[in-house]
C-alpha cells in the first residue's frame, strides 16, 4: 500500500489583492440573477421605452412632418420617470433577498468569519443591485443622447444642451442610490425576502399616499418631504431645468434623499455589525 506524504505543502494558487473581495460577492449575485430567464425577460422589457424613444428620434430626424417628435430636455426627464416602474421591480426582485437570504441561511457568520470586512460585504451586495438599476436608467438614457446625435447627423442638440449628461447622471444616481440603500437596509431587518419586498412596496405607496392626504388636509405641498418618490421628481425637474413639481426647493429634496441614504447606511452598519460581534 503506497504511503502518501501528508506534510506541509506550499500554496501555489493565486492570491487576490486586498480590497477586492467585494467583487466576488457582487459577481456571484450578478451571475445568479442572469441565470433566471424571467428576470432576463424583465430586463429586456425594461428597454421597451428606450426603443419607443429611439423610433421617435429617427422619425423626427428624417421626416419634417414629424418635427413635433423632436427630443428636448423634458424628453430625457420623462424617460427616467417612466423607468421608475422598472426600477421598482428590479429593486424588489434583486434586492429583497440580498441580505435576508444570508441571514436565513446563517451565511453572515460564514462571510464575516473570513477575511472579509463589513464594508466589503455590503459593497458587494450594493454593487449587485446597482449594476441592474444603472442598466435600466443611466445606460439607456445616455444611449438616447448618442442615438439622437447619430440620427440627426449633428452635434447641435448636444452642444445646445450640454447640461443633459450631468443631469442624467445626477437624476439616475439619486434614483438608483436611494432605491438600493433603502432596499438593503430593509433586507437586513428580516430573514424573509417576501416580507422585505412587502415592506419596500409598503414604504413607497404609504409615503406617497400620506403626502397626498396631508396636502389635502393642510393645503401645503411642503409635506412632500415624507414621500421619497416626490423628492426624486423634484430633483429630476431641477437638474433637467424643466417644468415639474415645485413642492419644495431642490436643495431640500437633495437633503431629504441624503438623510434617507444616511439612515439606511446606519441601519446596515448596526445590523451587520451585530452579527459580526456575535461571531
Amino acid at each position: 500500500m503506497p504511503i502518501h506524504d501528508q506534510g506541509y505543502q506550499r500554496y501555489k494558487g493565486h492570491r487576490g489583492p486586498h480590497g477586492r473581495r467585494w467583487w466576488v460577492i457582487a459577481r456571484a449575485g450578478i451571475v445568479e440573477r442572469l441565470r433566471e430567464r424571467r428576470f432576463l425577460a424583465l430586463m429586456l422589457f425594461s428597454w421597451a421605452p428606450f426603443v419607443v424613444r429611439a423610433v421617435q428620434m429617427y422619425v423626427s430626424s428624417n421626416f419634417s412632418q414629424a418635427a413635433f417628435l423632436a427630443p428636448s430636455a423634458d424628453t430625457f426627464r420623462e424617460f427616467l420617470e417612466q423607468q421608475n416602474f422598472f426600477v421598482f421591480l428590479v429593486t424588489i426582485l434583486v434586492g429583497s433577498g440580498l441580505i435576508a437570504n444570508d441571514k436565513r441561511a446563517n451565511a453572515l457568520q460564514i462571510y464575516l468569519s473570513k477575511p472579509l470586512t463589513r464594508v466589503e460585504y455590503l459593497t458587494g451586495k450594493l454593487v449587485t443591485l446597482m449594476v441592474f438599476l444603472v442598466f435600466v436608467t443611466w445606460v439607456p438614457a445616455v444611449l438616447l443622447l448618442v442615438i439622437q446625435m447619430m440620427f440627426s447627423g449633428s452635434t447641435a442638440f448636444i452642444l445646445d444642451n450640454l447640461f443633459l449628461f450631468p443631469a442624467i447622471t445626477v437624476a439616475a444616481a439619486a434614483q438608483t442610490l436611494l432605491s438600493a440603500f433603502a432596499m438593503l437596509a430593509l433586507s437586513s431587518l428580516s430573514k424573509s425576502r417576501r416580507f422585505v419586498a412587502i415592506m419596500y412596496a409598503g414604504v413607497i405607496f404609504f409615503t406617497s399616499a400620506m403626502y397626498q392626504a396631508l396636502r389635502q388636509i393642510t393645503g401645503s405641498t411642503v409635506w412632500a418631504v415624507v414621500s421619497p418618490e416626490d423628492m426624486l421628481d423634484v430633483i429630476s425637474a431641477g437638474t433637467f431645468r424643466t417644468a415639474g413639481p415645485t413642492s419644495v426647493p431642490v436643495p431640500v429634496a437633495l437633503l431629504v434623499v441624503a438623510l434617507l441614504i444616511g439612515t439606511s447606511v446606519w441601519i446596515l452598519e448596526r445590523r451587520v455589525r451585530a452579527v459580526e460581534v456575535v461571531t
